[in-house]
């Protein structure tokens, strides 16, 4: 279509998978689409607007809004859309098309184009010169790129992970209700052009889609869809991996090495923060995840399990204990609140009252936790085996303001170098950022670190390390003792602490363990730093 064949960049703010982005030019808005979060936080000078605008990861995620909030009086603006009804630029560039240079500006619906007209040697441009832009709709490429690929039999080029079947579970109740407009609106229609099948259901309280995974026949779907936010599709994970524990004829109370999931696992964003969408994609974009499940292209990631000494407590793929699952507890607290008004509420309420907890943490170092993610499976394990008899546990006991454990980058817009930049998808690894006690201004500065392209670790009281295990044991004060002037501790057998996984609150035991499991469930998607490296060209037809 372009005419000619461009290598792939960087994804991270592309929207169509097979297009090519040159440096947007300034005032294109390119950028706007992209880290429409960011503003809200670096603008802000006081401590308060800045912590409400992080409020969303550190505070409250999307399972918040699952659970029975009353309906909107008026419909959800369409995804994509500017404030005067046109459609926002998902990018725009400067591309060679045929033998001209030419404006190409890519929208979710068009992909418009017009020469660039060369300057005169007196160093104008030539503005006489009638400059036509052309168009072609979105929908009419993707059309003919796929008949094109089923009539050639979807040989070398084509699509042999193109599912035939979807089951699909839409949350109704995520962020501002507008996940099953997303759906019927923007996805539903590509799965009918492509002659994907797909089963609906619509969620109506929270764990209907986990119950509903733990007995429903999956043999009869080539995959698994999720419209929502984190929160559900923590949750559909973790049922897709409970099943195949069950199916496996494992003891699901404890399992120390877990069996894959059956099913490929799609997402389309459509919460308030989308942080597994953002890894995932490099953009929250309804359309781009929903031509990634069309096509077929799949991506292993690593996943935890979270569990206390006798149970597993759940699969997910990041946690936050301290200040990040304090504020997630208040704001649960405050459900008569609107949900905006309460996370900032949380976020404030838990930085005025600010501080830390003292707990013991055990980590296992991963040794060359930097190699490659195309290690395989087996590899990988057979790497973490042998390191299990070299490397020695380590142990930290301190007061901690947060505890990030996480599998996963976590990108998100209001933390566009990701939550966990240091850790990927699929290398066996986990992230464990420890935020030791320090004043109220210093932790402010380190969360607004996160808004920025500053290192947000570069600070005195945090730390990082690369495990595969890490144990997690809270201590509670029993009394003081007067000849030896200290409070003395115990650990709580009994007491549950509270844990933010994946942006859903957890009652966790006094003491949690959580290990990493390479690549155990895939999910549909394309590796930002597989594409980063690849040699591939774009042949948009």
């Amino acid at each position: 279509m372009l005419g000619a064949e461009t290598p792939f960049p960087r994804p991270r703010r592309e929207a169509w998978p097979e297009l090519v982005e040159d440096p947007s030019p300034p005032g294109s808005g390119a950028e706007d689409s992209a880290g429409q979060g960011i503003a809200a936080t670096t603008s802000s000078s006081s401590s308060s607007s800045s912590s409400s605008s992080m409020a969303q990861r550190w505070g409250e995620g999307e399972g918040e809004e699952r659970r029975g909030a009353p309906p909107l009086d008026r419909d959800p603006p369409r995804g994509g859309e500017a404030a005067g009804g046109e459609e926002e630029p998902l990018l725009r560039g400067i591309f060679q098309i045929g033998k001209r240079s030419c404006d190409v500006v890519l929208s979710a619906r068009q992909l418009r184009w017009s020469p660039i007209q060369p300057e005169s040697r007196g160093g104008h441009s030539n503005m006489n010169v009638p400059c036509k832009e052309e168009s072609v709709e979105m929908k009419d490429i993707f059309s003919v790129k796929l008949k094109r690929r089923r009539f050639a039999g979807q040989k070398k080029g084509g699509f042999p992970n193109r599912p035939k079947s979807l089951k699909v579970f839409v949350n109704p109740n995520s962020h501002k209700r507008e996940a099953t407009h997303v759906y019927y609106e923007q996805v539903a229609p590509l799965f009918k052009l492509a002659d994907i099948k797909t089963d609906v259901t619509v969620t109506e309280y929270e764990g209907h889609a986990l119950s509903l995974l733990k007995e429903c026949e999956l043999h009869a779907f080539d995959g698994v869809v999720c419209v929502g936010g984190d929160g559900s599709t923590s949750e559909i994970a973790h049922g897709l991996l409970l099943r195949a524990q069950m199916d496996a004829g494992r003891d699901t109370d404890y399992i120390l090495s877990p069996v894959k999931a059956p099913l490929p696992l799609g997402i389309i964003p459509a919460g308030s923060t989308n942080v597994l969408a953002h890894t995932l994609h490099g953009i929250n974009h309804a359309v781009t995840a929903t031509l990634h499940i069309i096509m077929g292209h799949i991506q292993p990631v690593d996943i935890c399990t979270f569990s206390s000494p006798s149970k597993l407590l759940r699969f997910g793929f990041s946690a936050m204990f301290g200040f990040g699952a304090r504020t997630l507890a208040l704001a649960e607290k405050h459900r008569w609140m609107p949900s905006n008004q309460r996370r900032d509420f949380a976020v404030i309420k838990t930085l005025a009252s600010l501080k830390p907890e003292e707990c013991e943490l055990s980590f296992l170092p991963l040794k060359n936790s930097l190699q490659g993610s195309q290690e395989n499976v087996t590899t990988k394990k057979e790497r973490l085996k042998k390191s299990d008899s070299k490397v020695q546990w380590h142990t930290i006991q301190d007061y901690f303001l947060n505890v990030s454990i996480m599998a996963i980058p976590c990108l998100c817009s209001m933390a566009p170098r990701g939550l966990a930049p240091n850790t990927r998808l699929n290398n066996g690894s986990m992230a464990l950022i420890v935020v030791r006690n320090t004043s109220r201004a210093e932790f402010i500065k380190h969360l607004k670190r996160y808004a920025s392209v500053k290192n947000q670790f570069n600070f005195p009281f945090v730390e990082t390390y690369a495990v595969q295990e890490v144990k997690v044991q809270p201590r509670t004060e029993i009394g003081y003792d007067t000849e030896e002037n200290v409070y003395l501790h115990a650990t709580s057998a009994e007491g549950n602490y509270p844990w933010n996984i994946d942006g859903d609150l957890m009652e966790g035991a006094s003491e949690v363990h959580v290990r990493v499991h390479p690549q155990l469930i895939n999910l549909y998607g394309v590796s930002i730093d597989e594409l980063d490296d690849s040699k591939a060209m774009c042949t948009c037809l």
